[in-house]
């Protein structure tokens, strides 16, 4: 049996440590299931999925330059759809609605600010910069009049 990137074979768990477990693979060659590819859920402590001397079935995901095999088990099993939570909505999350504040809203969006069509990049980055550049002159307008204006600083 050989050992292909991406191949499932079938070995025997023979170490178990705080990171991951070992699994003793044909030919005598060793491979490490990592704590994070032995489930789908979250693994604290990994002897509670496994124990030693259980034949499992990996895949495997690397060999390195080094002869270290990288296995998992978790990329076997078939994706469960995520429960939602108890008392949470069967349909997906949806976005609140906005509500129009005085004549600025046209059907939900502010007016002139989202065009109907295609925008190229160029088109959105000079909008961008207009509007920036007003916000700054905003601003400044109102930092000047609090610290009494350009003209009331005196050189000393």
């Amino acid at each position: 049996m050989s050992i292909e990137v991406g191949g499932v074979v079938e070995g025997t768990v023979t170490g178990i440590t705080k990171f991951g477990a070992f699994v003793d693979l044909a030919d005598g060659k060793v491979g490490l299931v990592h704590i994070s590819e032995v489930a789908d859920v979250y693994v604290n402590d990994v002897k509670d999925f496994l124990k030693v001397g259980q034949k499992v079935k990996v895949k495997i995901l690397n060999v390195d330059d080094h002869g270290k095999i990288g296995l998992s088990i978790k990329r076997l099993q078939p994706k469960k759809p995520e429960a939602a939570p108890a008392g949470a909505p069967a349909q997906p999350f949806q976005r609140p609605q906005r509500r129009p504040i005085g004549n600025d809203f046209r059907g939900g969006k502010p007016a002139g600010r989202f065009p109907s069509g295609p925008v190229s990049f160029e088109d959105k980055l000079s909008k961008f910069l207009k509007d920036s550049d007003e916000r700054l002159t905003d601003l400044r307008r109102k930092t000047d009049s609090k610290r009494g204006g350009r003209g009331s600083r005196r050189s000393g």
